[in-house]
């Protein structure tokens, strides 16, 4: 979901910012992210930026470690980020808070965002999300006055959802508002998975791209990548884990081999998952956790 979200709407699928960097954010909204536990490194940037003033807005359902830090939690019911983000979106644009030369000289789709997110009043999201209406005006008022030095990272709590990527999507939406890309000690950070995803993300280990996000039916790209390797390269682009699924239920994909993922847990539908694994013939799972996959 990162890599396809993002990738639409600023090119890659990484965050746009350094770690080092969040330390000296003005404000922080860290979404769907237990970051103490899953980047304890990471947390320590942010608490560091709290530290140095910084605001630092938590939103998950839990109250996590990094809650006792925060100068707000939001504490939304289980799959409800996209109306929150797009009430955000709603309160800067009917406010005036967005940055607007940023918009006009950068961004595509304003209008059709601004129609959009219209609907998404404070007091609808908050029917939907369980969290006030006066605290999602706060933030987004927050979070625009912040602009240029506002950082939003999320995680696994972003994207582990049948709407993962429009989830990312309606985050990126939030940072080109804001006028938060392309500077310094700002950005939409996702924070990838343990197992380096993003390292394999970026050097080509996706069924769309070649390395550095460079997408393999586009013309001339194959050409490059055979000519640098002197190998033939398919012209087709693969199939996607959820179609590889789909594939193994209906006994096309009759083995597989996966590394350092608990594919049970972390796949939408863990019914469809089990039965797509149980409907294979071979299948090999290197891991260092006797994981559910696993068994």
């Amino acid at each position: 979901p990162t890599v396809a979200g993002m990738a639409v709407m600023v090119g890659k699928g990484a965050m746009t910012n350094s770690i080092e960097e969040l330390a000296g954010t003005d404000l922080l909204l860290v979404a769907g992210s237990n970051t103490t536990e899953a980047h304890p490194v990471i947390s320590l940037r942010m608490k560091r930026a709290v530290r140095n003033g910084a605001k630092l807005i938590v939103i998950d359902p839990r109250k996590i470690e990094l809650t006792k830090w925060a100068t707000r939690h939001l504490q939304i019911n289980i799959g409800t980020d996209i109306p929150l983000f797009n009430a955000f979106a709603h309160v800067m644009i009917k406010e005036g808070l967005y940055d607007r030369e940023y918009v006009e000289k950068r961004t595509e789709g304003f209008q059709e965002l601004a129609k959009h997110v219209e609907f998404y009043t404070p007091e609808y999201a908050s029917e939907i999300c369980g969290v006030p209406a006066n605290e999602i005006i706060d933030t987004a008022r927050e979070y625009a006055e912040a602009s240029g030095k506002a950082a939003i990272c999320y995680t696994l709590g972003i994207t582990e959802h049948s709407c993962g990527s429009h989830n990312v999507q309606s985050i990126a939406n939030l940072g080109m508002l804001g006028g938060n890309f392309g500077k310094l000690n700002a950005g939409v950070n996702p924070l990838r998975g343990q197992n380096n995803v993003q390292g394999a993300s970026d050097s080509g280990a996706l069924p769309t791209d070649l390395p550095g996000y460079q997408k393999i039916e586009r013309p001339g790209v194959r050409e490059k990548f055979e000519a640098a390797w002197g190998s033939e390269l398919p012209k087709r682009r693969g199939i996607t884990k959820i179609t590889a699924m789909n594939q193994m239920l209906r006994g096309r994909v009759r083995g597989v081999y996966i590394m350092g993922e608990n594919t049970v847990v972390s796949d939408p539908n863990t019914n469809h998952a089990q039965a797509a694994l149980e409907a294979t013939d071979f299948i090999v799972v290197q891991d260092i956790f006797m994981t559910d996959t696993a068994k």
